[in-house]
């Protein structure tokens, strides 16, 4: 059989498979797309945001996938063109000519990419610059503690009936005094702390609950017992490490009422699948009630946050500011 007759025959099979394949991949993509609620599609995977500070976090998501889709276009357009248009021949054998360099193409592949790179590090310089600003005083100040397998919320607030100041407090001694300088004055506080067991009482899901007011500015200051933790609440769209003698901090305002699921999102040993919690955003006023319904409970004063930082960090942040 002739070289030629032989190409026709192998390809035979594979035209015949065709048609199959395209079926397959089209009940697929129907089948899939019955249950996608299609309203999501903007979101690209993220959930619902539920802060302020949240659709900036979306925005610089979506940006960066146009970009990869636009570039992802032109790759593909090249290499289809490439492929159809520089084929081998069927009836000429020959050798292409050879080219060894060709100057304007390789400049362009070049500096197109260091364009990209540039473009994108400059919006996400820029959004998480804004994201990690303080405000100078804060409407409500969190501690969150992690700790093999839980966590641990040190609400930093002035309660009806509750002596102490959080500025003073041992229990808070790892924290930076550059985060005291805004905590409330004679903020006695309460808190809550969670083992792998506690379930929330409304909806049955693992972890202890953080309670947060809607509208109003909730500053997070993440601090570790033990090893690195990360705070994840998803509708928030961010996460922040949660390090043994470092201390982070960032703010949000919740601007959505109901419960929302949390996780540890760095892998901190082997529970570290069970150390979840729960967020439970609710009325300014139904947060103060739940703050009296602490103290009443007995959790008044606050619990351990950590690790201290050590001399040379607490300076070399100071020279930061």
């Amino acid at each position: 059989m002739s070289p030629n007759g032989s190409d026709r025959s192998s390809r035979r099979p594979m035209r015949r498979k065709l048609p199959q394949v395209l079926t397959a991949g089209l009940i697929l993509a129907t089948a899939t797309g019955c249950s996608y609620n299609w309203k999501d599609f903007p979101r690209l995977g993220m959930p619902t945001p539920v802060t302020e500070e949240a659709p900036r976090i979306l925005s610089l998501w979506q940006g960066s996938w146009a970009a990869a889709l636009v570039t992802g276009i032109l790759v593909w357009g090249l290499i289809i063109w490439a492929a159809i248009f520089h084929r081998r021949s069927r009836t000429k054998v020959e050798v292409p000519p050879q080219t060894r360099y060709n100057m304007p193409i390789e400049a362009l592949y070049t500096v197109t990419p260091l364009i990209i790179v540039s473009v994108l590090f400059y919006f996400t310089a820029r959004d998480e610059s804004k994201l990690l600003e303080l405000t100078p005083k804060p409407a409500h100040t969190v501690n969150v503690v992690g700790y093999q397998w839980s966590w641990g919320f040190n609400y930093v607030e002035g309660v009806p009936g509750v002596t102490g100041d959080a500025k003073t407090d041992k229990n808070l001694a790892a924290i930076p005094d550059k985060f005291k300088a805004d905590f409330p004055a004679n903020a006695g506080g309460v808190y809550d702390a969670g083992i792998p067991g506690t379930r929330n009482p409304q909806t049955g899901n693992p972890g202890p609950t953080l309670w947060l007011p809607k509208g109003e500015k909730v500053r997070f200051v993440l601090t570790s017992r033990d090893v690195i933790h990360s705070f994840w609440v998803v509708p928030f769209l961010m996460k922040q490490d949660v390090i043994p003698g470092h201390t982070n901090s960032f703010e949000v305002t919740p601007t959505q009422e109901g419960t929302f699921l949390g996780k540890c999102a760095e892998l901190c040993g082997v529970d570290h699948s069970r150390m979840l919690f729960n967020v439970k955003v609710v009325s300014p006023e139904r947060y103060q009630a739940h703050l009296k319904e602490l103290a009443a409970k007995g959790q008044t004063g606050y619990i351990p946050s950590g690790i201290a930082q050590t001399d040379p960090a607490r300076n070399a942040e100071k020279k930061k500011l």
